[in-house]
């Protein structure tokens, strides 16, 4: 990659790694509602104009039923499920969990008659990451079964919401997908978070946190992801899913004085060794559409 792409890439593995610690800060002083409602509603005021302005809103609406199935799948669905998990586990750790994502991205292409089979190899790798979920789960959950699901969910819409893109706006320009999310979520949760409502002032760093999961972490998050994507290419701007993960282990262990356990250290390295095997292309591999992480 070129320096600019270099660049780009580590702006987004900071960007998209740090959300688990701004959510774990910020979830302690208000629902999960009013936060998702802040990140939605701050990137849909800022991307959706841009979007409308180069015209790329209108070819969306034949697909208007599909718009609403993304949304919900990779927006206010997981990032409602992951802000409220991270009430009962550290932010390190549900960071690694989302690092098996690309497990199910690659299990769902294949059954969607992918032409990029699953060989052997790929097989190991699936195999060898789910060994690492088991082993996060088995030492660390410590009975937070309910956080369990919630995060597999938030994998589940992650891994397979792409498909969208890939399959029905191949030809539309992914902020346009992305932006319309953005607003359908905000408008759902508006009158969800208008009733939980903090009733008290949170401190200001909860504040802070939603300013920078806002701004920092959507709007200038997916503006640099797409500028990466246009520098570098969707396959190499995909490799941020292998990274953010160490990021959010990182600051929660420093910042948060979250406990660096056996699992972690067991877990994370058989997740991203399946990744990386589940995920290698066996054929000519097609473009990978944006994804609106964590």
């Amino acid at each position: 990659m070129t320096r600019r792409g270099w660049l780009l890439f580590a702006a987004m593995c900071l960007l998209w790694g740090i959300p688990y610690l701004l959510i774990k800060v910020a979830v302690a002083d208000l629902a999960p509602s009013v936060i998702v409602l802040a990140r939605t509603a701050v990137g849909a005021v800022v991307l959706l104009p841009i979007a409308a302005a180069r015209g790329y809103l209108w070819p969306l609406l034949p697909l208007w039923r599909w718009v609403v199935l993304f949304a919900a799948l990779e927006i206010a669905g997981p990032w409602l499920l992951l802000t409220d998990a991270e009430r009962h586990i550290s932010s390190s750790l549900a960071g690694l969990l989302i690092a098996a994502v690309p497990l199910v991205s690659a299990l769902a292409s294949h059954l969607l008659g992918s032409a990029d089979r699953v060989d052997s190899g790929r097989l190991l790798g699936l195999c060898v990451g789910v060994a690492g979920v088991a082993v996060l789960l088995g030492l660390d959950i410590h009975g937070q079964l309910g956080a369990a699901l919630e995060i597999g969910l938030v994998v589940i819409g992650y891994g397979t919401a792409p498909q969208i893109i890939t399959h029905k706006f191949a030809n539309i320009p992914s902020i346009a997908v992305i932006s319309s999310s953005l607003a359908l979520a905000a408008i759902c949760y508006a009158p969800i978070a208008a009733v939980q409502w903090p009733t008290h002032s949170p401190p200001g760093k909860v504040w802070w946190s939603l300013v920078g999961l806002s701004l920092a972490c959507t709007v200038v998050a997916f503006l640099v992801f797409f500028a990466l994507i246009a520098e570098a290419g969707p396959n190499r701007a995909s490799v941020i899913t292998f990274v953010n993960p160490a990021v959010a282990l990182l600051l929660g262990v420093l910042l948060l004085d979250e406990s660096f356990t056996l699992g972690l250290a067991l877990g994370f390295p058989l997740i991203l060794l399946g990744c990386v095997l589940a995920t290698r292309r066996s054929s000519v591999p097609a473009p990978m559409p944006a994804v609106a992480e964590a």
